[in-house]
């Protein structure tokens, strides 16, 4: 495969949400895999809609799962090439104007149900006169522009779905131009495409009828056709579509609630697929493990309780270079051997606090009996300490108290973390030190 070009085209009209994650890492995926290149483009045509803050939302969510694009346009500063476009296709006679309102086609497609038949635009504004139009546009209507599909069978090999295609003659012509001159979806995508140089279009499958009509688009402006694929669709863990309406699935408020990206990003493309979810190490492990071909048909189900125990696996196997400076803004100047020690109880990142204070200091001891806790503490080797001082300690103490199992190791976790469960007291022993050891088994805060 020559080096390929993806893109996203997210509308900034709102804030992304999970079901966008899966469409963006397919494509940042499939790029990383096949040493091509990212392209970011934002759909903003709409400029009543179109909002700055959603703009900058849209990249803070890209850098948080960690995709960088190669390139970023704005389709809002590239109407001059859509109008050329435009202009070409009016004089190949496939971009036609149209006066109808929107109320007299919703009754005409209301009369074409009633009959039976299906409610495509008939095409009646081919049948206008120059004179015709002259009056109507004498009336104060202004035009909105159809592209002219060949009624034909377009057929592709699709990424995902294999050999696809769609009857254009079951479809209306596609309105391109608004009446206020403003650009629809498919002149801008298919121009961008053409422009950018875009070699693979990876999107959802409600997207199937689009390559159709926009293949036409293609062939019309004489370009050559990328490659398509479309895969399945998220839905919520109760067969529900996902939109920007759920709040708490946007990737503002899963990155708010603690969740890990890579669990994010992870699951957004294996759910629904034929390989396994499971955590990865990094978003090079994920391109490796992806393919497009191993797709379901299927919707796939988004299961927030799914995603909150792969986080939590996620988190359990990361290497501290890559939680370092996440640690430090949260105010934790940790080591290797603290993350280490502590990372398998983590559900969520900001928990490794009170482990921190545990190490750290100061904190209330537990003691639930003070001969025995005395005893300990005369026993406590020398430091420096290290993995295998727990283990003699203990045995130690076990000798000289002839406790054992629970009554042994439940009354030191008490004195020295304050708490009844957490990390391997052989991991922590270390980092807390004899001094502040000492201090806790004589009942001090420390």
């Amino acid at each position: 495969m020559t080096s390929p070009l993806v893109r996203t085209a997210p509308s900034p009209t709102g804030y992304l949400h999970i079901g966008n994650v899966r469409s963006i890492m397919f494509n940042w995926l499939f790029a990383r895999r096949h040493g091509g290149r990212f392209l970011l483009r934002y759909d903003d045509t709409d400029l009543v809609r179109s909002k700055p803050e959603f703009a900058e939302a849209i990249a803070e969510d890209l850098s948080w799962l960690g995709v960088v694009p190669d390139r970023v346009i704005k389709q809002s500063g590239r109407l001059a090439i859509y109008d050329a476009a435009a202009a070409r296709l009016r004089d190949a006679g496939r971009l036609y104007p149209c006066y109808e309102t929107a109320d007299e086609l919703d009754r005409r497609r209301k009369r074409q149900l009633a009959r039976g038949l299906p409610p495509i635009y008939d095409r009646a504004a081919l049948k206008l006169t120059a004179e015709d139009r002259a009056k109507l546009e004498a009336e104060g209507r202004k035009p909105h522009w159809r592209f002219l599909l060949e009624p034909r069978v377009v057929a592709w090999t699709d990424l995902v779905r294999g050999e696809a295609h769609v009857d254009c003659a079951s479809l209306s012509d596609q309105v391109l131009i608004r009446e206020d001159g403003s650009y629809l979806y498919h002149l801008p995508s298919v121009v961008d495409d053409i422009d950018t140089g875009v070699t693979h279009v990876i999107r959802g499958e409600d997207h199937v009828t689009n390559t159709a009509v926009q293949i036409q688009i293609f062939e019309a402006l004489g370009a050559p056709l990328p490659i398509f694929g479309h895969h399945n669709l998220l839905t919520t863990a109760s067969g529900e579509g996902l939109s920007k309406r759920l709040g708490h699935l946007s990737l503002r408020g899963l990155r708010e609630s603690g969740v890990e990206a890579l669990a994010v990003s992870a699951l957004a493309v294996l759910v629904g697929s034929s390989d396994a979810v499971r955590p990865v190490a990094s978003l090079d492990e994920l391109a490796e493990l992806v393919d497009l071909a191993h797709v379901s048909r299927a919707p796939a189900k988004f299961d927030e309780h799914e995603l909150e125990a792969l986080s939590a696996r996620t988190l359990h196997q990361l290497p501290y270079d890559a939680v370092a400076d996440r640690l430090m803004a949260l105010g934790i100047p940790a080591s290797e051997p603290f993350w280490l020690a502590v990372r398998g109880n983590l559900g969520k990142l900001d928990e490794a606090k009170p482990w921190w204070q545990v190490v750290a200091g100061p904190l209330a001891p537990v003691i639930a009996d003070s001969a025995f806790a005395a005893t300990a503490a005369s026993l406590l080797p020398q430091e420096p300490f290290d993995a295998t001082t727990w283990k003699s300690w203990t045995g130690a103490v076990a000798a000289a108290t002839g406790t054992k199992g629970k009554a042994l190791f439940m009354p030191l976790r008490q004195a020295l973390t304050g708490l009844e469960h957490g990390p391997e007291l052989a991991a922590l022993l270390p980092l807390i030190g004899r001094e502040k050891a000492l201090k806790r088994l004589a009942g001090q805060a420390a």
